[in-house]
């Protein structure tokens, strides 16, 4: 690329026949736009030097890592990005001719975005606008910037996860911690998408299915609030997430109750059901409402089973017609392929974080006979795997229940302890018991190491219990959400 642009933090690059060519994304010039230590020999040798950033690629749902390499006579740095096929495969999906500009924006320290750019007609590169409820420490965030939007404003009402917020976007002073009940319509900028990761906790058995009506997910009734008092300034879409009780909950009730407030507000709803097991290690299933605004024609109604619309799910919409209802049709998920090694962390064995011979003797009289069969199979192993436990009450007994298919279950907020996720390491005859640290926990939720974990341990777990898994979200950002934004809508 001959031509770079410079942004507060982005980079506008020019694409040329050569590129196109040998397969190349140059960055000559803009070295400094990198982390130094990205710069050196292959992190992939035993001797490299060069760590590895993570680019987020658009349209591909794709996280690559590569580096910068230099030559091996002079030490200067090379030109361009280490790597040829996933520049090809960029390229291929996009249809990239010379003379295209692409961006490659910064997300954080070790983490960028290349897409093509988009313009507002002027000429003048313009992203789609959010305003992000229930923020929590961020990761709805992290996953629509990766797609490319542009978060203009968030709340949350817990000062313990705004820190996690803010350590990892200090510069932004747009975070509002408080009540949404109380916030006046007036000081939110008018965008074009509104997300609400309102509390779960009385959607489920856990919070005695109080519903909507309840403490703490009644919540959601602030957010509807707001959209009516914004008249004429609502957002195109809204985007709501929450947990698979929301469906059941008070025998579908309460999701009815909320999709017709939508209605009310003049949005057509859809629903949809991502497990993130399609993207990570983890067993999370999580119930997402996609409210878009009405243009006044009839919709699709009627349902059909697939990836994103279970038979539940499909039976619940089938037996409410009374809802203004605008079902997307939509592509496969993605196959799983990460398994619970992808995401450990590598502590030595005589790391603090390893439990005692006396603790970890307890964890494992904790098992029951199946469970410990399974252990048993682990350590006589030939080679090196690992499980995840909770902790579970069984007939008023506390006992730890293995799960060995590499999988690890949905991660939750510490709450009495009852939360937290046990690793179990085991083979080759030996076997230590840990818990998962902060970082697993961040990767579980498919969130970049790049990402600031600087708090005490249980704040770290509550915020990324109650949080979103950002691949998922990202999905639904470029699979679904983009589409309505950029007019183009969905076959």
């Amino acid at each position: 690329m001959d031509r770079a642009v410079e942004d507060k933090k982005k980079r506008f690059l020019i694409v040329t026949p050569g590129n196109l060519r040998q397969n190349h994304l140059y960055v000559k010039g803009l070295h400094d736009f990198f982390p130094p230590d990205c710069i050196g020999a292959s992190h992939r040798n035993a001797n490299g030097s060069g760590k590895p950033i993570e680019i987020v690629l658009a349209g591909l749902d794709e996280v690559i890592e590569t580096d910068i390499g230099t030559d091996s006579k002079t030490g200067k740095p090379r030109g361009f990005f280490r790597g040829r096929t996933w520049v090809r495969r960029f390229f291929e999906h996009h249809h990239v001719s010379a003379g295209d500009e692409l961006a490659l924006e910064r997300i954080s320290k070790r983490q960028y975005r290349l897409a093509p750019t988009r313009t507002n007609g002027n000429g003048k590169d313009s992203a789609p606008t959010a305003a992000e409820f229930f923020a929590g420490i961020g990761l709805v965030r992290l996953a629509l910037e990766q797609q490319g939007w542009q978060v203009v404003f968030a709340n949350d009402i817990d000062e313990d996860k705004a820190e996690m917020y803010r350590q990892n976007w200090p510069k932004d002073d747009h975070l509002l911690v408080g009540d949404i009940h109380k916030i006046d319509p007036t000081t939110i900028p008018t965008c074009d998408l509104f997300t609400a990761s309102f509390p779960c906790n009385d959607l489920s058995i856990a919070g005695k299915w109080a519903g909507l009506s309840g403490k703490e997910s009644s919540a959601f009734w602030g957010l509807i609030r707001i959209l009516g008092e914004m008249k004429d300034r609502r957002p195109k879409l809204v985007l709501l997430e929450n947990v698979l009780g929301f469906l059941m909950s008070n025998g579908g009730k309460d999701l009815e109750q909320a999709l017709l407030a939508l209605n009310e507000l003049d949005y057509v709803v859809d629903v949809i059901i991502l497990n993130a097991i399609h993207w990570v290690p983890q067993s999370r299933v999580r119930l997402f409402v996609i409210a878009k605004q009405s243009d006044g024609k009839d919709r699709q109604a009627f349902p059909m089973v697939c990836d994103v619309r279970p038979p539940a799910l499909t039976q619940f919409i089938a037996a409410h017609q009374e809802i203004r209802w605008d079902l997307a049709e939509l592509p496969s998920l993605p196959k799983a392929s990460k398994k619970l090694i992808d995401i450990v962390e590598g502590l030595p064995d005589d790391d603090p974080h390893w439990w005692n011979p006396e603790r970890t003797a307890y964890f494992m009289n904790q098992m029951s006979e199946r469970h410990e069969i399974d252990a048993k199979q682990m350590i006589e192993g030939k080679t090196i795997t690992y499980a995840t436990a909770f902790r579970r009450v069984r007939n008023e007994k506390s006992m730890a229940e293995l799960r060995t298919d590499g999988i690890a279950g949905c991660l939750r907020t510490p709450r009495g302890g009852s939360g937290r996720q046990i690793l179990f390491k085991a083979g080759q005859g030996r076997f230590q018991v840990r818990l998962l640290t902060a970082r697993e926990c961040a990767r579980l939720q498919g969130v970049p190491d790049s990402y600031l974990i600087d708090v005490p341990l249980n704040k770290a777990l509550f915020g990324f219990g109650d949080a979103v898994c950002v691949p998922a979200v990202r999905w639904v950002a470029e699979k679904y959400i983009a589409h309505i934004v950029q007019g183009r809508g969905l076959s």
